[in-house]
C-alpha cells in the first residue's frame, strides 16, 4: 500500500500527531494536485530513529508545544482543541485501521474523522472501542475494521510503508514529500505545496 510515483506529493502522517490534523484540515485547499495520503506508525518510526515524541519528558516544552497547536488551530480557523487524556498514548490500532481504510476507499474519511474525534472531541484513539466508533462514522464495517487491524497482511503493509516513509528520509509527522524534497511539520506546508505548484507548472 506505498506509494512510489515521484512526482506525486505525499502526505506522511500518524493519527497521533496534532501538527499532523493541522496539516490534514488544510492540506487540499493548498495544493493544486491531488496528494496522496501515507499512514505511517510514529512510535515505529521513533524507534528506527532512535528519537522520542516533544511531549514526553520535559513538562515546560511539552505546555509550551501544547499551547502552539492551541493558537495555531485558533488561526486557520478550526475548533478549539479538546487533547485526549492521556496524551500522547498508543496508536497502533488506529493507525491499522487507517490503513484497511485506504484499501476499502475510506482512507481519507477515515483519517478526518479520527483526527476530528481525537483533537476536536478529545476522545482517546488508543482504547479500540474509540476506533472502531470512529470507522462507524467514517462509514466503514466495524466489524471489518476490528478483523483488519489483526490480519498479518494489514501488520505488515503498515510496517513496510513506516520503513519506506523512513529509508526516504522521514524522521516525523507531518511529513510532505515533493519529489525528492522532504517538508517536516506544519509550519511547512505552504513551502511544501509552493514547491508542488512549480512542480505541475512545469509539467503542463
Amino acid at each position: 500500500m506505498s506509494f512510489t510515483l515521484s512526482n506525486t506529493s505525499v502526505f506522511y502522517y500518524d493519527i497521533g500527531s496534532p501538527f499532523a490534523y493541522l496539516t490534514a484540515e488544510r492540506i487540499d485547499s493548498l495544493f493544486g494536485e491531488p496528494v496522496h495520503w501515507q499512514p505511517v506508525s510514529l512510535g515505529a518510526l521513533f524507534k528506527l530513529t532512535g528519537r522520542s515524541s516533544w511531549a514526553l519528558g520535559d513538562h515546560r516544552r511539552r505546555e509550551l508545544g501544547m499551547a502552539d497547536i492551541e493558537r495555531r488551530a485558533l488561526r486557520y480557523g478550526l475548533p478549539p482543541l479538546r487533547w485526549p487524556d492521556p496524551w500522547p498514548s498508543h496508536y497502533l490500532m488506529a493507525m491499522r485501521a487507517a490503513t484497511h481504510a485506504f484499501g476499502a476507499g475510506r482512507g481519507r474519511e477515515f483519517t478526518m474523522q479520527a483526527f476530528r474525534d481525537g483533537f476536536v472531541e478529545g476522545r482517546d484513539l488508543s482504547i479500540a472501542a474509540n476506533v472502531l466508533a470512529t470507522a462507524e462514522r467514517a462509514g466503514l464495517d466495524p466489524a471489518a475494521v476490528e478483523a483488519a487491524t489483526q490480519d498479518p497482511q494489514i501488520k505488515l503493509a503498515l510496517r513496510e510503508a513506516t520503513a519506506a516513509a523512513q529509508e526516504r528520509g522521514v524522521f516525523g509527522v507531518p511529513t510532505i514529500a515533493v519529489g525528492d524534497e522532504l517538508f517536516w511539520g506544519d509550519d511547512r506546508l505552504e513551502e511544501a505545496a509552493q514547491l508542488a505548484r512549480r512542480s505541475v507548472s512545469r509539467q503542463h
